[in-house]
């Protein structure tokens, strides 16, 4: 049995550490008591109520423990890994942090730490997917898109967020970069919407953000590559009035002699109204379409991914499908199934294709399953 810190007890955090404390001995830290009340009530599950922007403190929690899990916002994330790395700890992250992990690839070979990053619902199983079929095929075009959201539409945004608002927000302004016909081009984040049709959820909207990340780099010879988020049609469009006007700036501007940047009044506003109220039903959809030549000849593989809301354990769909992605690449550390040294964002652990089998099957362990169709 292995010690394990998860830090972060936010939804997607929850559902981490419930999930590990069936096999490990768990300890959730975060800021908010009534969260990790929630866990310690409900399982046995440690709790440690702590600022996770204490350097120190991270450092003196972690200092005897097998593994890390990282569930914090993505503001957040950079720093919190870099300091796991340099107390030569193996960490797990899914905070989507906006700067480049890759930079950290260096320290952590050099103390001998695996961390793998972006591990989520997307970005991370579309890399883990992405990665897998890169050894079986010559890709030539990747695409997925991705969204989660209520089951019930209420006016006027039509979405609730399973996690930190700022971090949704940032996908909504991040410039958002793809490959066309083998170039690197970049777009609005929210541009070129297009309507698409899911069997079990209807018509949503599909648009342009920075999904694609580390398969940029990483897999640069498929000559096709996007990502889209999906919404209910009308939601983009309030936000796109919100982004025209100032709503998201990260400059400051003075109210009554105190500095506040809009980004933050405008994530403190909206966690109220995009919070999930108890038991509130939602759902997670995904396509994963990938197309190329194998053996000389046409192949196209799609992954689809339609999950709900789990009442019996009071676990978001979105908190499942990332953090039950989180949890199996855990695993694999813990089990030493994927030992290398360094930083690894899924597609290079897909890359393996006992690792893959492994994520795949513990997914479907609990119910959350990709259905592949190939062509």
């Amino acid at each position: 049995m292995s010690k394990i810190i998860v830090l972060g007890a936010g939804m997607v955090g929850k559902a981490i550490a419930i999930d590990l404390h069936k096999n490990h001995t768990v300890t959730a830290v975060d800021l908010d008591e009534k969260s990790l009340a929630f866990l310690s009530e409900k399982y046995d599950i440690n709790t440690q109520a702590m600022n996770l922007m204490d350097e120190d403190a991270i450092k003196n929690i972690i200092a005897d423990c097998d593994l890390v899990v990282s569930a914090v916002p993505g503001f957040m994330g950079y720093d919190l890994v870099r300091t796991v790395i340099e107390e030569k700890k193996n960490i797990v992250d899914i905070s989507f942090m906006p700067e480049d992990f890759m930079d950290l690839n260096a320290l952590a070979a050099k103390n001998g730490v695996t961390a793998i990053t972006d591990c989520g619902v997307a970005p991370g199983m579309p890399n883990l997917i992405a990665g897998y079929w890169n050894e079986l095929m010559e890709i030539e075009s990747l695409e997925y898109v991705v969204g989660g959201l209520p089951r019930v539409k209420i006016y006027p945004f039509y979405y609730k967020a399973p996690f930190s608002p700022i971090d949704v927000v940032e996908e909504y302004i991040r410039p958002a970069r793809y490959i066309e016909k083998g170039q690197k081009m970049t777009k609005p984040a929210m541009s070129e919407p297009e309507l698409m049709f899911f069997e079990r959820v209807g018509t949503l909207e599909a648009f342009y953000t920075d999904g694609l990340r580390s398969l940029l780099n990483n897999l640069p010879h498929i000559l096709n590559m996007k990502e889209k988020t999906l919404r209910y049609p009308g939601h983009i469009h309030l936000i796109q009035a919100l982004k025209t006007a100032g709503f998201f700036d990260k400059s400051p501007i003075t109210i009554n002699n105190t500095a506040i940047r809009p980004i933050d009044f405008t994530s403190k506003i909206l966690i109220n109204d995009w919070k999930l109220n108890p038991n509130e039903e939602e759902f997670t959809v995904m396509r994963v379409s990938i197309a190329g030549q194998m053996e000389g000849k046409p192949i196209s593989v799609t992954y689809e991914l339609y999950d709900e809301f789990d009442r019996e354990a009071q676990l978001s769909s979105m908190a499942r499908t990332t953090g039950f992605t989180a949890t199996a690449h855990a695993e694999l550390i813990l089990n030493a199934k994927f030992t290398g040294k360094g930083v690894f964002p899924p597609e290079l652990v897909g890359m393996d294709p006992d690792c893959f089998d492994f994520v795949m099957d513990y997914l479907k362990e609990r119910n959350v399953r990709y259905v592949k169709t190939e062509e």
